[in-house]
């Protein structure tokens, strides 16, 4: 399977603003996106990233926090 031909182009962008350093996770098992400090608008593709293993957060937080998201291996491999 290759994962980067079938994420969509609003995942890839996600990814990349990711990787721009421009992204913060909720905490939780479902954790919400944010890019330059608005909410995401897809967070099912959010949900779908992180239990992809392509985006994590770069530490535990709370329910009520954020921390700054980081790509994976296969997270900056997707967007290569």
């Amino acid at each position: 399977m290759n994962v980067a031909r079938e994420l969509s182009g609003r995942a890839k962008s996600m990814l990349r603003a990711v990787a721009a350093g421009r992204a913060e996770l909720s905490g939780g098992r479902e954790p919400d996106l944010y890019v330059d400090g608005l909410p995401c608008c897809d967070q099912m593709v959010t949900h779908d990233l992180v239990h992809a293993g392509l985006l994590r957060a770069r530490r535990a937080v709370g329910l009520d926090e954020r921390t700054d998201a980081e790509l994976t291996e296969a997270g900056r491999a997707a967007i290569a």
